[in-house]
């Protein structure tokens, strides 16, 4: 019954296929807000890596305006990536390709992902062997998922994915101690955590497969609203009722978000010492694993700038530059890694201080030296210089991929 109504689902979206082509500028909206938050994200890698200050950016009282917003910027990230992933495949799915092979492209694409991971990208946060839990990770264990999930009719995806997002803070009170033998399973799925492989080797999870595989299996139904000619004004009513929904949930402290998140989740807010503590508190929602508050508050903003960009001329003066990095994810994902982590040692070398621990497992492995790392300008003067730098190889990678529309494993990149 489920495996005959998807096919008839996706056909359906396929007659479509022209009217999705003829306009273009939704498409280019995806991939500028998806170049955003690749730029945004990397404003984050950068101050992991330079900052000089010893405590996570959400702990209160410690903290202050410009660092915490430092950080919380990027917490759109996740979020919209994830999501328009799943968005991407929707429309996969509108070029023709069948069921069967949508499926298979997940299946192979998150396996991918998740070989990427543990190799690649592991090692760039180090320089020494380590293995964590990371963004790929949960989006190519999300993609197994949905190799499955793709063969269900759209509406039972989206009645999936916003129910999972919507109820698994239930599941918050669980200690994956109390389930024995199966603890690891438990931190894999909902619990973010180190898990102890060997005396000398520890798995750290930090992304985990509840409610992360429900955002893409969201955004894969949201998809579905691209296929309707007055899209903008649904996409922006969803954004805003997404957005009040976070207000009203987050502001009488209702539901949403755990008093145990990881690392620094406060729970429920409260009235602060200052009116900027107040307002950190407000918006310190837990992100391992994201709350539905977490969820609310990101992914609805980005709705509505999304509606904003949709039938404007996107690809035009800033919305042109970041189109470059939304086009090849991937390739700048990985370069501008392996280019922090670098520039941190040059800077280090150059300013003489520590950096040795930066070749031998940085702060993920090792606890910051005294005497290391800079402020929040010299921070964000990095940063820029990290994305301008980036930007030519991006383009000639885009433009390379444009040109070779064909080479079919370039979509694997």
């Amino acid at each position: 019954m489920v495996t005959t109504s998807a096919p008839s689902t996706l056909a359906s979206a396929a007659t479509t296929v022209s009217r999705v082509n003829a306009q273009v500028q939704r498409v280019v909206s995806i991939d500028v807000l998806r170049g955003l938050v690749m730029v945004i994200m990397a404003l984050d890698h950068t101050r992991h890596f330079l900052t000089n200050v010893q405590f996570p950016p959400e702990l209160l009282p410690n903290t202050y305006a410009a660092l915490f917003f430092t950080r919380f910027i990027t917490h759109y990230c996740a979020p919209v990536f994830s999501f328009l992933a799943g968005t991407g495949a929707f429309l996969a799915t509108c070029r023709g390709k069948s069921v069967q092979q949508v499926s298979w492209f997940f299946l192979t694409r998150g396996l991918w992902l998740v070989f990427l991971e543990l190799t690649i990208v592991d090692f760039s946060w180090t320089f020494v062997p380590w293995a964590a839990a990371g963004v790929l990770w949960i989006l190519g264990w999300s993609m197994v998922a949905m190799a499955l999930i793709v063969r269900l009719p759209v509406r039972w995806i989206a009645v999936f994915g916003v129910g999972m997002i919507a109820t698994h803070n239930l599941l918050d009170r669980i200690n994956p101690a109390s389930l024995g033998k199966l603890a690891w399973l438990w931190m894999l799925l909902h619990s973010p955590g180190a898990m102890p492989i060997t005396p000398h080797f520890t798995f750290r999870v930090l992304y985990v497969l509840i409610p992360w595989v429900g955002v893409m299996a969201a955004g894969f139904a949201f998809g579905a609203l691209l296929l309707r000619p007055d899209r903008r004004k649904w996409i922006l009513m969803l954004g805003i009722s997404m957005t009040a929904l976070f207000l009203l949930l987050r502001g009488f402290n209702l539901y949403g978000n755990s008093s145990s998140g990881a690392p620094f989740s406060v729970g429920p807010w409260s009235l602060q010492p200052t009116p900027s503590l107040t307002v950190i508190s407000f918006l310190n929602t837990e992100k391992y694993p994201p709350s539905l508050d977490y969820l609310l508050m990101t992914l609805g903003p980005s709705l509505i700038l999304l509606a904003l960009l949709d039938g404007t001329k996107a690809e035009r003066g800033l919305g042109r530059f970041l189109l470059v990095y939304g086009r090849v994810p991937m390739f700048y994902y990985i370069l501008h890694l392996y280019l922090i982590h670098i520039l941190a040692i040059v800077v280090a070398w150059l300013s003489h201080q520590p950096a040795s621990w930066l070749w031998h497992g940085a702060s993920f492995l090792l606890p910051t030296p005294a005497g290391y790392g800079h402020g929040l300008l010299f921070i964000y003067a990095m940063w820029i210089l990290v994305i301008a730098s980036l930007y030519w190889p991006c383009l000639w990678f885009m433009e390379f991929k444009q040109r070779h529309r064909d080479w079919v494993w370039l979509s694997y990149l």
